[in-house]
């Protein structure tokens, strides 16, 4: 596996697998999330959305995992998020637009090329590192749905970077028979 990217957006899915919530996950990919979590808040710096106040991502943060900090690596990774999140040393945060037709989808997200589908509680993520300049990646941990995706994504230059490609490959593959 190549280097976790110290400045990138974090899938929910990256901590709550991490914090041994992904049923399936293998133990090997929890542990990769769990290093890739800790590097972050390490020596890292992570991307989230600025709509106009709230941030829809650290809010999806707060309804899947525990603010407190304990009892997994994907907590202590929403404690610093939530003690970092005003500082632009180690957060950013992104403008991005809700469309008017759909609020769950953005001005900043170009549309996926044809058959592709993202999932809607994802495009908060995708339209992050596709609005910045600096076009973050995107860490993700075991949502098999990323690794069909990434054509498309590379399309439009959002980079996926698969914390565990052998186990989310071969999830996908095994949906897709």
């Amino acid at each position: 596996m190549t280097a976790v990217p110290m400045r990138c957006v974090v899938d929910t899915n990256v901590a709550t697998t991490a914090n041994g919530a992904n049923p399936g996950a293998p133990p090997t990919c929890v542990a990769a999330s769990a290093k890739a979590l800790q590097a972050v808040m390490t020596k890292g710096h992570v991307f989230v959305d600025h709509g106009g106040g709230s941030s829809k991502i650290v809010g999806e943060y707060r309804r899947n995992l525990c603010a407190r900090g304990q009892p997994g690596p994907g907590d202590a990774f929403l404690r610093w998020l939530l003690t970092h999140e005003w500082s632009d040393q180690r957060v950013t945060r992104v403008a991005i637009t809700p469309k008017t037709s759909d609020p769950e989808d953005y001005d900043e997200l170009p549309a996926p090329r044809g058959g592709t589908v993202y999932d809607r509680s994802d495009r908060k993520f995708l339209a992050v590192a596709a609005a910045h300049a600096e076009r973050p990646p995107i860490l993700q941990s075991f949502d098999s749905k990323w690794w069909g995706w990434r054509g498309a994504l590379e399309d439009i230059g959002v980079v996926v970077h698969f914390l565990c490609p052998e186990a989310i490959e071969a999830k996908f593959n095994e949906k897709m028979t």
